[in-house]
C-alpha cells in the first residue's frame, strides 16, 4: 500500500522557518515527481515546489522562489521542504504528493498526482 506521511508543520512568526518532511512507503522511490502543495482557507490548492526523485531537478512557484527549498533523500524514501522567510500568506495546510514521471508542465496540476499525504498545518502569525 502506497503511503505518504507529511510532518513538520507548526506555528511560526513572520520571518521564521519551518521544515516539512514527507516519508514515502509502499513503492520504489524512483522516477517520480514529488511535490508540495498548499491550501489556504477559501482558496484553491496551489503547487509550490517539485523535485524529480532521480534527476534531482527542482522547480518552484514564483510565490516561494528564493525562500523555499525542496530536497530528497533517496535512501530514506523521503523529501523535505525547507521554508525560510515565512510570510503571513504562507499559512495553509501543506500536502505532499507523488506522480510517476517528471516535474513537467503538469507539475502543479493536482490531477497529475496519484498519491497524497494527509496534510500538515503551517501557521504564520505574529
Amino acid at each position: 500500500e502506497v503511503q505518504l506521511q507529511a510532518s513538520g508543520g507548526g506555528r511560526v512568526q513572520p520571518g521564521g522557518s519551518l521544515r516539512l518532511s514527507c516519508a514515502a512507503s509502499g513503492f520504489t522511490f524512483e522516477d517520480y515527481a514529488m511535490s508540495w502543495f498548499r491550501q489556504a482557507p477559501g482558496k484553491e490548492r496551489e503547487g509550490v515546489a517539485c523535485i524529480h526523485t532521480n534527476a534531482g531537478s527542482t522547480d518552484y512557484a514564483d510565490s516561494v522562489k528564493g525562500r523555499f527549498t525542496i530536497s530528497k533523500d533517496i535512501a530514506a524514501d523521503s523529501a523535505s521542504l525547507e521554508m525560510n522567510s515565512l510570510k503571513l500568506e504562507d499559512t495553509a495546510v501543506y500536502y505532499c504528493a507523488v506522480a510517476r514521471g517528471p516535474c513537467g508542465t503538469d507539475r502543479y496540476r493536482s490531477q497529475y498526482y496519484e498519491y497524497w499525504g494527509q496534510g500538515t498545518q503551517v501557521t504564520v502569525s505574529s
